[in-house]
């Protein structure tokens, strides 16, 4: 039995398999040419629907970076005003501006893309490995729409980031004046507390010279008297020091008249949210010219290649039903 199947499949596998006809298949389709050609004309005519239904869709780009200094230049004095030497660097603050707008329009990419009718923003790096310059890029219906569309939403973030910056450092200011409004009343009222305690000194020792009838200074050098000891300047001399002293400005040091100065430079500081950018263009939103999808030609030649392909399809095996049932 084993014996006999062997021999039927040694058989099988030893007849030759019978070769294609390619004079017969191209006689074949050129004799169904006529639905070949009519199911490339219907997937044309489903290309061009496609195409007249389809949304546009066009990029626009612009690529970013950090700002120049003179577009930072407002905030980096009032930095300076505020902390002196301890004031950031202005790579600093072109760091902390740009971060936040990266962070900001990174939000807003999120955000449009979770809504209904999505959005698509991309952020991504311009040169591959290194975090600026930034390339943002829009995608909308229409080439002039993505490009005011992308040029609004920079704006936007620019505007909000400014803004929030610009806040802080308001509120950096009013602490700051705050601060030292306290410090220079605080050297004020010790000030004129040291005088206070000068004229009850002075006081105290033209009491003591009225009863001891000391009418004239006794001695040359009023300079090494101590406070016990001013009453030998006489009643005469201490009745003037009282009433010159009276009159006389608060003993104010150098350090109340710094803090002076810096509370003149912080009240001079103006806001400028106008002129301070988060950013500098490289490039800026540009009109494309080249649409990304639909693609006119790749379309139509596709639809013309799949229309042959199927009506091929069909004719052969149309045929090949024919040949079976005969």
């Amino acid at each position: 039995m084993n014996q006999d199947n062997n021999n039927v499949v040694r058989n099988h596998i030893s007849e030759p398999a019978e070769p294609i006809d390619l004079i017969d298949l191209i006689m074949q389709l050129w004799k169904g040419r006529v639905t070949i050609i009519a199911f490339a004309v219907a997937a044309v005519i489903i290309a061009v629907i496609y195409l007249f239904v389809a949304k546009e869709k066009w990029t626009s780009e612009a690529i970013i970076t950090l700002p120049d200094s003179g577009q930072i230049a407002n905030y980096n004095n009032g930095m300076n005003v505020l902390y002196g030497t301890g004031a950031p660097t202005i790579v600093d603050i072109q760091e902390r501006f740009f971060g936040r707008f990266n962070s900001a329009i990174s939000a807003l990419s999120e955000q449009l893309d979770n809504q209904e009718e999505r959005e698509k923003l991309t952020i991504e790096e311009s040169v591959k490995g290194q975090p600026v310059p930034l390339k943002v890029s829009y995608v909308s219906t229409s080439a002039t729409e993505a490009q005011k569309t992308l040029t609004t939403y920079i704006q936007q973030i620019n505007k909000r980031v400014v803004s929030e910056l610009d806040d802080d450092l308001k509120t950096s200011i009013d602490s700051k004046v705050e601060d030292l409004n306290v410090d220079l009343a605080t050297k004020e009222k010790i000030a004129q507390e040291k005088k206070d305690k000068r004229l009850e000194v002075l006081n105290q020792a033209l009491i003591v010279a009225k009863q001891s009838n000391i009418k004239n200074t006794l001695v040359q050098q009023a300079e090494t008297l101590s406070e016990d000891t001013l009453f030998v300047l006489g009643s005469d001399a201490l009745s003037s020091i009282i009433k010159n002293e009276a009159t006389r400005p608060l003993p104010l040091d150098e350090s109340y008249f710094s803090a002076r100065q810096n509370l003149l430079a912080i009240n001079a500081l103006k806001s400028k949210p106008d002129t301070t950018y988060a950013f500098r263009y490289v490039m800026k939103p540009s009109v494309p010219i080249r649409r990304d999808s639909p693609k006119k030609g790749i379309t139509l030649v596709l639809s013309v290649l799949l229309g042959l392909i199927t009506g091929a399809g069909v004719v052969l095996g149309r045929n090949i039903i024919k040949n079976t049932i005969r």
